[in-house]
């Protein structure tokens, strides 16, 4: 049984954590940050993601109030993502923790061969 007393809110806080820290989320954000106001098929080259998984990740950043969808009825029509007031908030967190792992990204792999190599020898 969970001890809600000791943190009443964990379960909305893992909630948000799940969302706003998963890969395709974190680098959306990263690139809205970076480049500003981009169309969905200028993401989609940037980050080489499916256009499925596009799709769902910039639905579930509107949703959480981070990222704006603006629809132009043009022919053909046009759709622009820019990052929101709060989504803004969230860009220096966000690219804290990627520069972390790029700057991180040698030891990472060092450390996963070690681990990796150890594990085949206990086998």
């Amino acid at each position: 049984m969970k001890d809600t007393a000791a943190c009443p809110d964990c379960s909305r806080i893992n909630e948000v954590l799940s969302r706003v820290g998963d890969r395709w989320s974190v680098l959306v954000i990263i690139s809205l940050a970076q480049y500003g106001t981009l169309r969905f098929n200028a993401l989609k080259r940037n980050l080489g993601i499916s256009q499925r998984m596009l799709s769902r990740t910039l639905r579930e950043l509107q949703r959480d109030g981070l990222v704006h969808r603006e629809y132009h009825p043009t022919i053909p029509p046009k759709v622009e993502y820019s990052l929101t007031e709060m989504g803004q908030s969230f860009r220096a967190p966000v690219t804290a923790l990627g520069h972390w792992a790029l700057d991180h990204l040698a030891a990472i792999d060092a450390a996963r061969a070690r681990f990796d190599a150890e594990a085949e020898v206990a086998q």
